[in-house]
């Protein structure tokens, strides 16, 4: 069963807080705005905009005394042929975080940490775009804090605005008509390399943006689904983080008409697309020489698929049945107590509907049997 009710309910349940979404809002406001009034460094930035799961709306609820945490991305002028060792450039923002995080910050990998109480904040170190390519990083649609799930309309494009700030709350003919900007991956540090990598932070948002589109709005909660199912039963797996967020795109097939079939649809799909647990090469959207899963073992990725398999069957399970406990006991066996037992959705459920159909009359996902994808019992 689909169970609309009860997975919005869910839904809810695994999301970021309210208190926790502020705290986020704080900090990469307050990061951002002091970056940029900064006297010193002024000279050398271009703008700031955010990446990662917060800013793809793909965030599950932090584990117990954990924090959230943001990715600020400070796109500037500085030159890599001036700076081969990207070393000296993060160096560059020292004196300002001895300023204002004095004793809360660190040098990472890829990356300048900063851990304050209520979040945390990973502050990303572009070199310089071309010329032509500044006017996207100054941008609305670059610049603007609001997430995918908050603005699933977004568009890489310059009349695009925030829905706060449309006359009327209607997004401008301009913006829904004209071409995306074609945009180059930003250069960040590695540390450990002691050179620049490329990265593609907009061509992910994109990518997300797009994918949601085509999954009817819900593929983004069928990333914080399956992230939620890998949290309660393999907290220690990996793919995690971006990297299964990226398999999850792979795997869910577009037009996907609730979040359980996508829910279905991914899980299926990583069974399917990668036969025995062999671990693929998952190039990273707009940087094809990186590989998503670089970082993953063959063994953890084989661990990971025979996880995958045991919880394909028990989503499959629970969108056959035909009897609503039947459906959400699977479900909560699936994703845990978060998800609401029977009666405890918070609305009346009806027309519980069977296996579903995506673009199309046939099915594209098919009964789930051993046989078919080489699995016992």
């Amino acid at each position: 069963m689909d169970l609309p009710s009860y997975f919005a309910k869910f839904l809810r349940e695994i999301r970021p807080t309210d208190k926790q979404d502020e705290d986020c809002r704080t900090g990469q406001t307050t990061l951002r705005e002091r970056l940029m009034n900064d006297e010193n460094l002024k000279p050398l930035l271009v703008n700031t905009f955010l990446q990662g799961s917060y800013k793809r709306g793909t965030a599950v609820r932090p584990a117990g005394d954990e924090r959230s945490d943001v990715d600020v991305v400070v796109v500037t002028r500085i030159k890599r042929s001036e700076h081969p060792n990207p070393d000296t450039a993060m160096n560059l923002f020292i004196s300002f975080l001895e300023r204002h995080y004095k004793g809360k910050w660190q040098k990472q990998g890829r990356s300048l940490g900063i851990e304050l109480s209520y979040v945390d904040l990973d502050l990303v170190v572009t070199s310089a775009p071309s010329e032509e390519e500044e006017k996207v990083y100054l941008s609305k649609a670059v610049a603007s804090a609001v997430s995918l799930e908050e603005a699933p309309d977004w568009r890489l494009v310059e009349a695009w605005s925030p829905p706060t700030e449309r006359p009327g709350g209607v997004m401008l003919k301009e913006a829904l008509l004209a071409g995306e900007w074609q945009t180059e991956p930003l250069w960040i540090p590695d540390r450990e390399a002691r050179r620049w990598r490329r990265t593609h932070p907009l061509e992910q948002i994109k990518w997300t943006q797009g994918k949601n589109a085509r999954c009817n709005g819900h593929y983004v909660n069928v990333v914080k689904a399956v992230k939620w199912w890998q949290r309660v039963n393999h907290e220690d797996d990996r793919p995690k983080s971006y990297p299964l967020e990226h398999l999850v795109g792979e795997c869910c097939l577009d037009g996907t008409p609730s979040v359980a079939a996508g829910v279905v649809s991914a899980l299926e799909g990583m069974v399917r697309n990668y036969p025995m647990g062999r671990k693929p090469v998952l190039p990273d959207r707009g940087v094809p020489e990186h590989d998503v899963l670089a970082r993953v073992t063959a063994e953890e990725f084989a661990e990971f698929y025979d996880h995958a398999q045991r919880a394909t069957r028990l989503a499959r399970a629970a969108f056959d049945a035909k009897d609503l406990k039947a459906s959400v006991d699977n479900w909560r066996k699936l994703f845990g107590d978060k998800f609401p037992p029977a009666g405890d959705e918070g609305g009346a459920e009806s027309d519980p509907k069977g296996p579903f159909l995506a673009l199309g009359a046939k099915s594209q996902t098919g009964d789930l049997t051993p046989r078919k994808y080489g699995m016992d019992g």
